[in-house]
């Protein structure tokens, strides 16, 4: 027993000294080549003086200063079941990493155990009486213990570590998906709703003129195609209507959706304001290539590389061969009188080398390599959608603010118009052709006018 003891601790010792060697290639972050280099100059434009107190951009949509809004995004992250099955990703991710992990130390490879009754019993025609029994009993287990000489668990626990991480990077950018769906679903909902108002407004306008045509008929002032084309005009900006509340229906559905609800369930929303809020510029005290890498998305695309980098090192552990050492104990015994109990013992190395498979493992590890530059190139595509989004997002931001101000005068110059055109058709200085023409221009500049701030 003790030299077997003796040659157990010996062999654990040289295995652990032997295992060091971690095959495959150590993880580095992809460089993109271009990134350093690159700024958008309008970003710059899109930002306002410093304010006195920097804001969290993890919670960017208080900038906003609505209250609805905030409500809703906070109800989201509660009850919005893709952040939950992100949320369980993680946990099962974690598991996975446990597993990776146990599989480092000694495995019980195998448990038994047995008890037997054996009972004799007096046959007929037996008149000695004679009646006994005995019990045998045994239990065991093997214990395999493989020595980690070429890295072969350390890179899958690398590998198990990484893709950890990675749920939760991808947790965090559904966090930061579902606040920016929700936000763009809400003022989309302010931005129809508005819509909707303006385009009754302008159904007034030309009820008015529908109303006015009608009196100068009667009294034999004008022709009946004045009172035609201003009945033609009044209903069919009376028939946009009907698409517009679809469209502020389906919005509602969608919101419900975010939020975890039935259909039409949204009672946060009955009560908000019909105009658009006017809106100044985050400052952000950084440049976008700096913001870049910090996106939960790009954190984890470098995840994925991390994890699939680690995965080569597994595949080559399999071109060498592999030590495993492994004991055995067992007990066992009976009650029969002048029988001892056992114990047995064994201890021992076994090698495996598969020698004859080569061509199935090399073009495994060829396998990990080519899935390893797969995701290394998805990692560049993703940091150049994430520069592509954010110069899309500043232009968007400059051009919508400058368009703001074109379209008020625009619209101001309409109303303007429709006012004059009215007043000279009503005096006979001018046809009706005007003022339809005025009116047509009124409503397009106002539809144009609530779109562009709801985009901005």
């Amino acid at each position: 027993m003790r030299r077997s003891a003796k040659a157990l601790v010996a062999a654990c010792t040289t295995a652990l000294l032997a295992a060091c060697t971690n095959l495959g290639p150590d993880y580095e972050e992809p460089d993109v080549a271009w990134l350093a280099d690159w700024q958008t100059d309008l970003y710059g434009q899109a930002l306002t003086t410093a304010p006195d107190k920097e804001q969290d951009l993890s919670f960017w949509w208080k900038a906003f200063n609505d209250p609805v809004l905030n409500e809703l995004i906070e109800i989201a992250r509660k009850e919005n079941q893709t952040l939950r099955i992100a949320g369980l990703s993680i946990l099962e991710s974690k598991a996975l990493l446990g597993i990776a992990t146990g599989a480092r130390y000694p495995q019980v490879q195998q448990a038994n155990g047995s008890w037997t009754r054996v009972d004799r019993w007096p046959t007929e025609g037996d008149d000695s009486g004679d009646r006994s029994g005995l019990n045998t009993y045994d239990v065991g287990f093997d214990v395999g213990w493989e020595a980690d000489f070429w890295g072969r668990y350390r890179r899958g626990i690398e590998s198990a570590d990484a893709a950890f991480f990675a749920s939760i990077t991808n947790q965090q950018d559904a966090q930061v998906l579902l606040a920016a769906q929700v936000a763009d679903a809400y003022y989309a909902y302010r931005t129809t709703a508005r819509q909707i108002e303006i385009a009754r407004e302008n159904a007034d306008l030309q009820l008015r003129s529908l109303d006015i045509t009608t009196k100068l008929f009667n009294s034999g002032q004008s022709a009946e195609l004045d009172v035609q084309q201003a009945r033609t005009q009044y209903l069919a900006t009376l028939s946009t209507i009907p698409d517009l509340e679809i469209a502020l229906q389906q919005i509602e559905n969608a919101l419900c959706v975010l939020l975890g609800r039935a259909p039409g369930d949204l009672p946060e929303i009955a009560s908000v304001p019909a105009n658009l809020p006017e809106l100044n510029p985050q400052f952000i005290d950084a440049f976008p290539a700096n913001l870049l890498l910090r996106r939960p998305d790009v954190r984890t695309a470098a995840w994925g590389v991390a994890a699939q980098s680690a995965q080569i090192g597994v595949a080559k552990a399999d071109l060498y061969p592999s030590i495993t050492l492994f004991g055995t104990i067992g007990w066992s015994g009976s009650s029969v009188n002048g029988t001892d109990s056992t114990v047995t013992t064994g201890v021992g190395p076994a090698f495996t080398w598969n020698l004859f498979n080569y061509g199935r493992i090399e073009n495994n590890v060829r396998v990990q390599d080519a899935r390893l530059q797969q995701v290394i190139e998805g990692y560049q595509l993703t940091v150049l959608a994430a520069a592509s989004e954010v110069d899309s997002a500043a232009i968007s931001v400059v051009k919508t603010k400058d368009q703001q101000a074109l379209l008020a005068e625009a619209l101001e110059a309409a109303e303007r118009s429709l006012s004059l055109s009215t007043k000279r058709y009503q005096e006979g200085y001018s046809d009706f052709q005007r003022v339809l023409t005025a009116q047509q221009s009124r409503a397009a500049r106002s539809a144009s006018y609530v779109a562009n701030q709801g985009a901005h």
